[in-house]
């Protein structure tokens, strides 16, 4: 089950809402953690045990490691800790892909294949990993206690708005919020605004540049016209965009109208002006984790040489890359973002900055469009013949697009960027406060827009067979 679903967005979302209104504060975590798990059986049932049940060893073991006064102790708890969950996400993740590449070096040497079953993945394996690590480590460091009950350890793994396609959650954020919160009636409306801006940018942008992105990137690429490949590119480039972030939103929201506080995952990143600044403005949460439990701990900037940097930066880049999926296709994505940000540091920066944020931001997004070949075609026999037909001019047919296509793409242009204007700061940065007080008018002028495009997504649902979501894999 998915957000951008009549089976969600029709009857699971609104029994839910309906019923945890109405329950006393301290019954709505129970029915929470019900529904959860109820919305990833759904998706996932014979995973399910596999995710109670670690997640119950998990919650004892950190419990013995806090509890622990020996140093050695804790160490041994953290490292088991962290074997457990790296371990079934190596198995479910990657074992698949290892075996394949051990079976095509075997191959070429003469020697027989080893026999293999292929290995299903469980839904939303990557961010159950990430939330379990970031739970253990930080109370090592003693950044936050660990929860006290194993309820409420199991709601902040499994709460349905990010547990299958995020953002992270960090536990020390909202360790605080599972215990003890208080959603408003202010909280619900901007929650359920904010959840359907995201379920409106999934469903009437991503879904309807899906379309061109597949017919142009997942057809007989030797065929594409120079015009058909760069309509597919730029189509995939937003689509990804609004696919993602739209979930994101949604995410965001629901936690909202349920009293949490989710941290932001977007920041118009097709504003950037570099490849740094996007990766501070692309998937927040994934950034932020690679650079607190990967990048700082492996030395960050403050090492001895450049070399030992670019090294580090290879290193952040290429989990970052299987992260995304068990493919040689994304260790290359990641080596596509990991050259240009090499090259910001030695000297792309400062050109960029004397080109302009125009100019540095076209630029920008056609590095990041470029990369995104290698995240959509898998194998690079293939990338390497779309880039072909991307740069062959003199091949092109002219081709005529619904004009329903432009607007949409227009559209994906024009919020691709609002959020960077200056005219919309105090508008956004409103949504994102702790307590904001809403005034009839505002309530009112949300409340409409929000019937209006929930409204309109539904409908485009109903009469639509084609809704991929690109991040349900991981």
């Amino acid at each position: 089950m998915v957000f951008s679903s009549i089976l969600f967005l029709l009857y699971f979302l609104p029994v839910f809402m309906l019923v945890y209104v109405l329950l006393p504060k301290k019954a709505k975590n129970y029915w929470a953690l019900l529904i959860s798990i109820l919305f990833y059986a759904w998706g996932a049932p014979n995973f399910l045990y596999v995710v109670l049940c670690t997640s119950i060893i998990d919650f004892y073991l950190v419990q013995a490691l806090y509890k622990s006064e020996q140093q050695q102790r804790k160490k041994v708890l953290l490292t088991i800790s962290l074997a457990l969950n790296l371990g079934l996400l190596a198995y479910f993740k990657y074992a698949n892909f290892f075996i394949e590449n051990v079976n095509v070096a075997l191959s070429s040497i003469g020697i027989e294949q080893l026999a293999w079953t292929q290995v299903a993945l469980p839904i939303g394996i990557s961010f159950f990993t990430f939330q379990t690590l970031t739970y253990a480590i930080e109370v090592y460091r003693n950044e936050h206690a660990p929860f006290e009950r194993p309820d409420h350890y199991l709601l902040y793994k499994l709460i349905f708005p990010h547990a299958i396609a995020g953002p992270i959650i960090r536990f020390k954020s909202v360790a605080a919020q599972v215990v003890d919160r208080t959603e408003t009636p202010d909280d619900r409306l901007i929650g359920l605004f904010r959840f359907s801006l995201g379920l409106a940018k999934k469903v009437l942008i991503a879904n309807v540049l899906a379309k061109q992105a597949d017919l142009y990137m997942g057809g007989d690429l030797q065929a594409l016209s120079f015009d058909e490949a760069w309509i597919g590119i730029i189509a995939y480039t937003f689509q990804i965009y609004f696919d993602f972030s739209g979930y994101s939103d949604m995410a965001i929201g629901l936690a909202r109208m349920m009293g949490f506080r989710f941290p932001e995952n977007f920041d118009s990143p097709y504003s950037s002006a570099s490849i740094t600044e996007f990766w501070r403005r692309w998937h927040i949460t994934l950034g932020a984790f690679m650079r607190d439990f990967l990048y700082i701990p492996l030395g960050g900037n403050r090492v001895s040489s450049k070399w030992r940097l670019y090294v580090n930066l290879w290193l952040v880049f290429l989990v970052s890359g299987l992260w995304h999926g068990a493919s040689w296709n994304f260790v290359l994505w990641g080596a596509f973002h990991w050259f240009f940000l090499i090259l910001d540091r030695l000297f792309l920066l400062k050109f960029l900055e004397k080109i302009g944020k125009v100019p540095a931001a076209l630029f920008t997004f056609f590095i990041v469009a470029m990369a995104w070949v290698l995240f959509r075609i898998e194998s690079w026999e293939n990338a390497q013949i779309f880039y072909n037909q991307l740069f062959d001019y003199k091949d092109i047919k002219f081709i005529e697009l619904n004009n329903s296509f432009y607007i949409i793409l227009l559209l994906a242009i024009l919020f691709s960027v609002v959020g960077r204007l200056h005219f919309m700061e105090k508008r956004t940065l409103f949504f994102t406060a702790e307590n904001p007080i809403l005034s009839v008018s505002k309530a009112t002028l949300i409340t409409t827009i929000s019937i209006v495009l929930l409204f309109l997504s539904i409908v485009f649902l109903s009469a639509s067979n084609l809704n991929p979501f690109i991040y349900y894999r991981f």
